[in-house]
């Protein structure tokens, strides 16, 4: 499956239940995310696959990045793996720019 045609959904559409998987390194992590949100970055997501499945209990699968490259490469691959995912389309720069509140680490500056 080419990752630009992976199913896509807008922040202003996603749905209250399904599992938001954020795929952002632990440094972009700490500088914003949303309440709630299942971390694991790009490079370990294979390997961390069942805990995905885990989370998302048969649900749905909200991907997301920063701004929706990596989050379309990782809901590719978990719809090979019979996944229901979908590619938060415009990432965390939508989810912000949708004034969706976030979280930040302390010491961290809440940037993107």
């Amino acid at each position: 499956m080419n990752f630009m045609q992976v199913p896509t959904v807008t922040v202003d559409s996603l749905p209250a239940d399904g599992l938001l998987l954020d795929v952002r390194e632990s440094e972009e992590w700490a500088a914003g995310r949303a309440e709630g949100a299942l971390h694991i970055p790009m490079g370990e997501v294979v390997q961390r696959f069942a805990e995905i499945s885990e989370r998302a209990d048969g649900g749905p699968v909200h991907v997301i990045c920063k701004v929706g490259g990596r989050s379309a490469q990782v809901t590719a691959y978990l719809v090979q793996q019979g996944v229901d995912a979908a590619n938060v389309d415009g990432g965390m720069l939508a989810w912000a720019d949708a004034g969706r509140p976030m979280l930040g680490d302390h010491d961290q500056p809440f940037v993107l």
